[in-house]
Formats: structure tokens, sequence, C-alpha cells
């Protein structure tokens, strides 16, 4: 970041305009660090802020770049082609996903194909371009190929076009028009390959976005992965516990970690056979100092296994739920936080009280918050360590154990903190 906030100052200066390179590096920072966006793109944000600061045109700024305005149509390449960062392009292809997107700034992301390979897009909302839908075709006019994480993508910008293709794109081999090779979960290391894998079911986790239809763990012999089904693909439910073949699925990067994703081209299969689950866990230990929401006494749909939001679920609506305990915890070590997932065995393990003690203690108070609040009063304060495996933020605690050894102050320090916040 120091180094892209030396080149803006440098280039300004050059331009006979001196921005103090604080300046320059808390807007940097902001983007990046507060708003997720993207280097590429937080470098051109802060350059086109300075620039309309100062009242000075691009073209003085980017003259003789490759981010300087296409001059008419961009040469017309196939995916496999644009091998540069910072050049502009077109292409013509089939939308092969459309990911979920949590950016403001950005409009849509997904990967685009055709008979060559594919490739990742981004557009962005100042772009004011029309959405695409996957499945169709369409001609990408003046888009600019970026690095990101060492991959190359392409951006559609102001400068872009997009044209609607009436015609059918075969996509590489690679994709979803033949049956992607099988591997393990460890071998999952990239993003935009199209793969094939059986596992067992660890996790379903909650969900509530109307987009995503189901997301949890999957693992086998080698490890475990993030897995989303989205609505749009309209593929059946899985369940925890059972076995699958997941066959076409496409796998993405999200917050540096590698994940998959189902959607219109992937199928799920039930295998008969129990999947053993490579053990790829991380230990933590720290004061338990604060347990979440949505803990405790909860309700689940007995279609989807999704915990019931005021008696309904997201997919199915109001249902007649199934009882479950678990605890969703927050731990600190002195110097980070760690959430952590307990299921209903180690709910009753660590709470002392069974599924039926529970419901039996909500049904005598005529409210299931008292059993939340028997085991804030058991657990919050005390020094845990946890192992499982660690997804996103948190740890899918497979074992918990109390530490007989407890920094007294440290716990205070920490519960006070708490409280602050």
């Amino acid at each position: 970041m120091k180094e892209t906030a030396k080149q803006i100052k440098d280039k300004f200066f050059e331009l006979g305009v001196d921005i103090p390179i604080g300046d320059i590096e808390e807007r940097l920072d902001k983007l990046v660090t507060k708003f997720k966006v993207p280097m590429d793109e937080a470098r051109r944000s802060v350059i086109n802020y300075f620039l309309k600061e100062h009242n000075m045109d691009r073209s003085d700024y980017f003259a003789g770049q490759g981010e300087q305005q296409p001059q008419g149509e961009s040469p017309q390449m196939n995916t496999a082609d644009i091998l540069e960062a910072d050049r502009w392009v077109s292409l013509r292809g089939k939308i092969v996903q459309l990911w979920d997107n949590t950016h403001e700034s950005i409009s849509q992301v997904g990967l685009i194909g055709d008979e060559t390979g594919t490739i990742k897009f981004t557009k962005w909302q100042n772009a004011e371009l029309p959405d695409v839908e996957e499945g169709k075709c369409y001609q990408f006019m003046n888009v600019m190929s970026k690095e990101w994480n060492g991959r190359i993508n392409i951006d559609l910008n102001k400068n872009s076009s997009i044209e609607d293709l009436d015609e059918d794109i075969d996509i590489d081999v690679q994709g979803p028009s033949t049956e992607s090779p099988q591997v393990n979960t460890a071998d999952i290391t990239e993003a935009d390959r199209w793969v094939s894998l059986r596992g067992k079911i660890v996790q379903l986790w909650d969900n509530d976005h109307e987009s995503i239809s189901q997301v949890g763990l999957i693992g086998d012999e080698s490890g475990t992965i993030k897995f989303t089904n989205w609505q749009s693909a309209e593929l059946p439910d899985v369940e925890e516990g059972k076995c699958y073949l997941f066959s076409n699925v496409v796998s993405n990067e999200w917050n540096d970690k590698i994940q998959i994703n189902l959607n219109k081209n992937s199928s799920i299969e039930e295998i008969d056979e129990d999947i053993e689950v490579g053990n790829s866990s991380v230990t933590f230990t720290g004061a338990l100092v604060d347990i979440q929401s949505g803990s405790g006494l909860i309700k689940r749909c007995p279609e989807c296994n999704r915990a019931l939001t005021k008696g309904a679920c997201t997919e199915h609506g109001k249902v007649e739920g199934l009882y479950d305990l678990r605890i969703k915890a927050i731990m600190d070590d002195g110097i980070v936080t760690q959430e952590a997932l307990l299921n209903r065995e180690l709910t009753e393990q660590v709470g002392e009280m069974t599924l039926d003690d529970a419901i039996a203690m909500a049904a005598d108070a005529l409210d299931q918050a008292v059993v939340l609040d028997l085991i804030k009063k058991k657990l919050v304060g005390k020094y845990y360590t946890v192992t499982g495996p660690k997804l996103d933020r948190y740890i899918l605690v497979d074992s918990i154990e109390q530490e007989s050894q407890v920094d007294i102050a440290l716990v205070d320090d920490l519960l006070t903190e708490v409280e602050v916040a």
C-alpha cells in the first residue's frame, strides 16, 4: 500500500501537484481495509478523487499508461489469451456463474467462459451497465484486464459496454460441459476450477441470504472445504452426517480462502458409504467472554435443518420446528478474539444439561431464554481449550476442555473490554 501511495504521489508531483502521502495512504487504507475494495480499484478510485479535487483531466495522468481510455474498440481476444494486466480487450462468452457479492461498489461478479477457458469478471456499480444472466452469452467491449492474487481477471467500467449475443458458446472442457475431474478437498487450492468431489456433510450453517439454498462444510479423508448451494441451481438439499458426490462444482476465492459453489451445471448424488473426514484441526485456548444470541435452546427446520427465526424457516416458511442445543461462543486469549460453534453434544457436556432438561426448563419458565441465561452463568469467564476445523471466522468445535490454571486478572480485563464494547 505504501508503494502504491508513493507511485500516486510521484505522478501527481510530476504534474505539479504536491499531495501529502498520508492523505493518499489514508484513502487507500479505508477502501481496502474497511470496504474490502481490491487494491487496483482502490488505486483507481483514489486517483480519480484527487484528479477531481484539483480539477485535472484523466488524460494528463494516464498519458502513456495502460489505464488510458481506449481509443475505439479494443482488440477481440479469447479468455485464454488474456495473460497480461492493464490491457484493454474485448471478448465474447457465456456467463458460467454469478457469485454472491456484498461489496456496495460492485454490481456483479462471476465467471465468463468461451471455447478456450474461463475468466473472472467484475462489473462495477459506477459503470452503470446492464446486469447479465447465468447461461446467457454476451459481447464485452472495452474491458480492462487486471491481476489479483496472482490471477488475471477483467473489470467492466464506464468505458465498457455489454451486448446480448443470440448464440450458444461451448465452454472449454474444464468448464461444465463435461464431467469435471474428481479430486480431494485438499487438492482444491486454486480459484476458477471445475471439479467433482465426494465427501460427508460435516456441518450446515444458518443462512439468511435469499439467493442461497444451503451453506456449510463438506469433508473427506484429506480435509474440509466450505460449500455454497445457490437457490438458482435448483438442487436438492443435503443433510448433516450423510455422504454425497458433488459433480461439476466451481472453486472460488473469498477472503483469501478457497471454497466451492454449486450452480445450475452441478449435480448432487447421495452415496452409500461412510467417509472418514480428515483432521485439519486448530486449537485455541482463551477465556470464554461472551455467548451470542441464537445460542441455547433453538428450533430447526425439519426439512433443511436451518435454525428458525420467529418460528419460520427462510426456505420453508412456518414449520413445526425440532428442538436443538448449540453455543456460539466468543473467546479471547488476550491477543485476538475467536468465535467458536458448539453442537448439541458439546453444549450438553459443558452446560451440564440434556436437551430434554433444557426443553423442560423452558416450558416451566414459558421462555426459551432461561436456557441461554443459565449457560452464560456456567461458562462465561472461564478458560477453555477448543479444537476443531476452522473456516472463515469460526472454529467448528470437536472437543472442549476447561483449563484449571486461570489468570483471573486477565479474565477480568477481557470481560471488562466486552462490557465496554
